[in-house]
């Protein structure tokens, strides 16, 4: 029996996150520039998404680019801005047919005018479908998130909108970048890293956590059904007992 034919689609995560590491290593390993890495690592993007449209997911988010990112040097940042554009371009049409809708979050007023516009492009084409969403996120960081929502309730306090005891988890929740889209219940990093990389840090709190030693320009459709059935095996309490699932 193949691992899709295993997975129970009653079970199915309704959020799935992925931290996309290991394309640099994967093309070291490789003897080829790091730049092939992240070529290579844009079919596993393709592939995955439409392995999660297959198996019926809702939400898949993306690590595609942080805050910190901006520090590489500044030849792989103008490459990996290259790619983007060319990648999204080229995506779009398979988006349309598979009834993907795009969404970004981060600090996406920090991407070159050519990024941001064919982004804000493939969002709109794509803002009718009703499949898989599949959100992006670039230029994203949790700490800035964070403190871009604590920035805003701030404001709004000072301005008498808002008291202090007005704000609950959902109000802080729905200043976040991610309002209106469900905590992810699985995160899948790649590449051998176990550690979250200032990702989804509010988000994550009860999310299942899979990690593999596979790079992601490795990681296909086999890898995202292995993830999902390894999700399906965990016993998720959200603070309660097991015997109290029970009841």
């Amino acid at each position: 029996m193949s691992l899709i034919e295993q997975i129970d689609k009653n079970r199915l995560p309704q959020h799935v996150a992925i931290i996309m590491d290991g394309n640099g290593r994967w093309a070291k390993a490789k003897g080829k520039d790091r730049t092939c890495g992240h070529q290579e690592g844009v079919v596993s993007v393709r592939k995955v998404v439409e392995a999660a449209t297959t198996v019926g997911l809702k939400y898949l988010t993306m690590y595609t680019f942080s805050t910190e990112n901006w520090n590489r040097p500044e030849a792989e940042v103008q490459a990996l801005m290259s790619l983007l554009v060319a990648a999204i371009h080229r995506e779009t049409t398979d988006l349309m047919k598979n009834n993907v809708r795009l969404m970004a979050i981060g600090n996406l007023d920090r991407l070159p005018a050519e990024a941001y516009a064919t982004l804000q492009d493939c969002i709109k084409q794509t803002s009718a479908n009703t499949g898989v969403t599949l959100i992006l996120a670039l230029s994203y960081s949790s700490r800035w998130e964070i403190t871009e929502a604590v920035k805003r309730l701030a404001m709004e306090a000072v301005e008498k909108k808002i008291t202090p005891n007005d704000i609950t988890e959902a109000v802080v929740s729905d200043h976040l970048t991610t309002k209106g889209i469900p905590d992810p219940d699985l995160l899948i990093r790649t590449g051998g890293e176990q550690r979250v990389s200032n990702f989804l840090l509010w988000q994550l709190s009860y999310a299942e956590f899979f990690f593999t030693d596979v790079y992601w320009p490795d990681f296909r459709e086999e890898e995202l059904y292995g993830a999902i059935l390894y999700y399906q095996q965990r016993e998720r309490r959200f603070g309660k007992t097991s015997e109290q699932l029970i009841l």
